[in-house]
């Protein structure tokens, strides 16, 4: 009679392993610079054109991509083809039904271009606040501010990079150009 509740004591242990380890194969996995240690994700992308072309195609989508184009670009440089943007989105909170902001993440989106491909890279995220937050912070639960809601916070930051890369993808990509009928 006394093993019974060894072993529902073992069933119990095990099971939190199961949960435990469940979780954490959904946790998103982040794009790390091994140089830098930061988040950076990076891509090379090709698109044919030559690097002027591309260029030209990536100005026309930061013009339709961004409210305030001018202050978003800190250095368009057509010589050396390299753009850079730096620009922010906002993290949410739900209370109830209600959004509530969280946060404010900066980013540095650069662009490179040459014939036939283009590369982007997505670093510098951190959180607007009076002193420099690297948002990597919030992958260490140790930290003495830690809150559960970096976890949520690290998930919407990865959804919103990934939709910039996505809108960056489909404006960068070759306009097909009509044909007139003829009459």
């Amino acid at each position: 009679m006394k093993t019974y509740p060894v072993y529902l004591l073992f069933l119990v242990f095990f099971v939190s392993g199961l949960v435990v380890s469940a979780q954490d194969e959904n946790k998103i996995s982040f794009p790390f610079d091994k140089d830098t240690g930061l988040i950076s994700y990076q891509e090379v992308v090709q698109e044919p054109g030559t690097a002027d072309e591309l260029y030209i195609r990536c100005i026309e989508w930061i013009n339709t991509s961004y409210k305030n184009p001018a202050d978003a670009c800190r250095i368009r440089n057509r010589e050396s083809a390299v753009i850079e943007i730096l620009h922010r989105f906002e993290l949410v909170n739900m209370d109830g039904e209600a959004k509530v902001q969280a946060g404010i993440v900066n980013y540095l989106l650069k662009l490179e271009f040459k014939p036939g491909r283009y590369r982007y890279t997505v670093t510098d995220l951190t959180l607007k606040q009076a002193s420099r937050f690297p948002i990597e912070r919030w992958f260490d639960k140790s930290d003495s501010l830690y809150s559960p809601l970096w976890d949520s916070y690290l998930e919407q930051v990865d959804t919103q990079v990934k939709q910039l890369i996505s809108n960056l993808k489909g404006g960068m990509a070759p306009v097909a150009v009509k044909q007139e009928e003829k009459w």
